[in-house]
């Protein structure tokens, strides 16, 4: 039995994989990428004495902070491939322009994976990089999606897109082609399925436990999926 029905088992076990990967790498060089980037030692002060922490527990607290930080990278190439992996669709790469397209349906889309990855004037360079795709020859007719994979308040949303320019204290334009959308909205327009998003989220410890011998109890799986549903719609 498959795992999903909008993905092959083959192409859900490697993307699983990549992020095992990566968690692992960043695990490994832990010790010698903590000092790469400065650290502030007044903020190490004050979060260590406020914590009640010895020096070496804020150590480890900081070496899994900078793991964390490199796995959210990860988690956001993760929703790309997945995508990319559904029928009709394709994953641009990393030097596509934007991240995903369906030819048939006419989309194009960019992924992030938070409603706040993406600030300020960032928001507007997305804005003007689907307009300039979905005015070229090749991509007429095509519609611009922006995707935040998580929303603020668990919001569901497909709405059109006009983020604020500061520099000129404007909005871009409407444009019914050029539009945000939440991510349990963006997996059921790309699968067909209106909750695919959850059955992705359901899928992963089967794949870890199958593939990767990570095992999760029941108990623990339930807590997981409470930070699922405080994180997204699950009507």
């Amino acid at each position: 039995m498959a795992y999903l029905k909008f993905i092959p088992d083959k192409n859900l076990i490697a993307i699983v994989g990549k992020v095992v990967e990566v968690i692992i790498a960043a695990e490994n060089n832990a010790d010698e990428k903590l000092y790469k980037n400065v650290i502030d030692p007044f903020s190490a002060l004050f979060h260590g004495i406020t914590k009640s922490m010895s020096y070496k527990e804020w150590l480890t607290e900081e070496k899994t902070r900078q793991i964390q930080k490199t796995m959210q990278n990860a988690i956001g190439n993760f929703h790309q491939e997945i995508i990319g992996s559904v029928r009709d669709w394709e994953d641009l790469g990393a030097g596509g322009g934007l991240d995903v397209i369906n030819k048939k349906k006419r989309i194009i889309a960019e992924m992030k994976n938070k409603f706040n990855t993406t600030k300020g004037n960032h928001r507007v360079e997305i804005y003007d990089a689907i307009e300039a795709k979905i005015k070229s020859k090749e991509y007429t007719g095509y519609t611009g999606y922006y995707v935040e994979v998580i929303s603020q308040g668990r919001n569901v949303y497909d709405n059109l897109f006009t983020p604020p320019d500061n520099k000129i204290k404007k909005n871009r334009p409407e444009n019914k082609k050029i539009r945000v959308i939440d991510g349990v909205s963006f997996y059921a327009l790309t699968t067909g399925r209106p909750h695919a998003l959850q059955e992705l989220f359901q899928a992963i410890p089967e794949v870890l436990s199958d593939n990767y011998k990570y095992k999760l109890n029941k108990k623990d799986l339930k807590q997981y999926f409470s930070l699922f549903e405080k994180a997204f719609s699950t009507e």
